[in-house]
């Protein structure tokens, strides 16, 4: 370590979060991992973990990548999370947009979560084999708005009974956002996106999917439960139908969907006592979405189509499951 780093070193707090992170995680394996990206970006060829590094930190503190440029030079958390490299030539927001954009389009930042996920395992921070899985799904608003609204749109839990409004396709057509879609939920009106998740019972994320908010719960319940490896996956009753409950048992998880009432047939004694036991465990779901929309401003995308909004909230999601590993350990910095 160089004087200058020891200086900014001396200075950040042991407690800091991003000086934890750094003790839990080996960035050149994150590199490697994710090494498919092209690594001579920009003309001072930057590696790729300290790209990472330094997109991570943009998701983290939702900033723009011109507010990033700038952090990297005055921020000395942000200095020491990337290292000396980045002192000497730190990226412009240029440089950053386009290795973003190379990671979506190369689908890796599915693999970036998932190396990061790795990791806080192998530190014991997260369970390695979790005994449930709970899946759940949240509104994200558009980064854009149509210019005017549909009469007509679904309501939310009653997606499959709605009727395609005949100005639907020209709203689309106005809307800067192709992939987005109107939903109306309660006496609100959303227009965005449907993005699903799927937690352990600690709440660290290791799935996600976004599709247009006017579409249901049910039907994607098959890709959000693909690749589980907890016993039972719990739900509520906006994914319940008979075919995922068979689907679930064909992969070999215990079902944990909510049952749900039908005209004329009232819920028996049984079901209302196993929805109760299902709402308190799957807290842990509505829990990291509170956390990912207030913490890390994930309210409302910063991109638009589904593609890169999935990949946001993928990058978000990580940048959770690291500050919940690093709330876990206390760092002794000598």
């Amino acid at each position: 370590m160089d004087f200058f780093m020891q200086v900014i070193s001396d200075r950040v707090e042991a407690d800091n979060v991003l000086r934890k992170v750094s003790s839990l995680i080996d960035w050149k394996r994150v590199g490697w991992k994710v090494g498919r990206v092209r690594s001579k970006l920009g003309r001072a060829g930057y590696d790729v973990d300290l790209m990472v590094r330094v997109m991570l930190l943009g998701q983290w503190h939702s900033l723009s990548d011109r507010e990033l440029e700038h952090a990297l030079r005055v921020r000395l958390d942000f200095m020491l999370f990337c290292g000396a490299a980045i002192i000497d030539d730190s990226p412009d927001h240029t440089t950053i947009c386009r290795f973003r954009g190379a990671l979506v389009r190369l689908g890796l930042h599915e693999e970036l979560l998932a190396e990061v996920n790795r990791q806080i395992k192998g530190h014991g921070l997260m369970m390695e084999a979790a005994p449930v899985a709970v899946v759940d799904a949240t509104i994200v608003e558009s980064a854009a708005r149509p210019r005017r609204q549909i009469e007509a749109m679904p309501e939310d839990r009653r997606e499959d009974q709605a009727q395609e409004a005949p100005d639907h396709p020209v709203t689309e057509r106005l809307s800067a956002d192709p992939d987005a879609a109107w939903l109306k939920k309660g006496r609100k009106s959303f227009f965005g996106y449907k993005v699903f998740a799927r937690s352990d019972g600690e709440g660290f994320v290791d799935k996600l999917l976004a599709r247009p908010a006017n579409e249901g719960e049910a039907p994607h319940l098959a890709a959000m439960a693909a690749g589980c490896e907890a016993a039972r996956l719990l739900t509520d009753k906006g994914f319940a139908s008979r075919s995922n409950r068979e689907m679930l048992a064909g992969l070999g998880l215990k079902s944990g969907i909510m049952f749900r009432a039908a005209r004329g047939h009232p819920l028996s004694h049984w079901q209302k006592q196993f929805n109760r036991l299902v709402s308190k465990a799957r807290w842990i779901i509505e829990q990291a979405f509170g956390t990912l929309k207030r913490k890390f401003h994930a309210a409302r995308a910063r991109y638009l189509t589904r593609e890169k909004v999935g990949a946001q909230m993928t990058f978000k999601a990580t940048a959770m499951n690291l500050l919940k590993a690093a709330n876990k350990i206390e760092l002794v910095v000598a």
